[in-house]
């Protein structure tokens, strides 16, 4: 699987708080599309994972907001995987808007089946494209 990947994005208006800032909670939402971009670009689709009855669930999220974003704002959202267990996954993200930082983020993800159970990082995570190709 690919260690890092950067998605870009343009804030919209629904996105913003009657102040004209991204809503803090947008960059949690943002954070999940780098996510999945980056699982996208390694072959993987979310799709397979739950059609496998697997779910990736957030176990801890640690985010610092340095600056705020503003509607139509163009940022660039980086995801790098910084470690994977037989557990859990540990990502880092940087929001930037230009060279500027918006934001950072520690989340800690795990997977569990469909009863909430956890489970082993399948191998359909590790690595999607190998998992695909067999």
């Amino acid at each position: 699987m690919k260690q890092s990947h950067t998605h870009r994005l343009r804030v919209r208006y629904d996105e913003c708080d009657p102040m004209g800032f991204v809503h803090h909670s947008q960059y949690l939402c943002y954070m999940e599309i780098a996510r999945t971009e980056l699982y996208r670009e390694s072959g993987g689709s979310y799709a397979a994972v739950e059609a496998a009855g697997l779910f990736v669930v957030v176990l801890r999220v640690d985010c610092r907001y340095r600056l705020p974003a503003r509607y139509d704002d163009e940022l660039d959202i980086s995801v790098q995987i910084d470690r994977m267990t037989a557990a859990r996954i540990e990502q880092a993200y940087q929001i930037l808007r230009g060279e500027t930082l918006i934001a950072e983020a520690n989340v800690t993800l795990a997977v569990v089946d469909s009863s909430g159970r956890p489970q082993r990082i399948p191998d359909i995570l590790r690595d999607p494209a190998g998992v695909s190709k067999t």
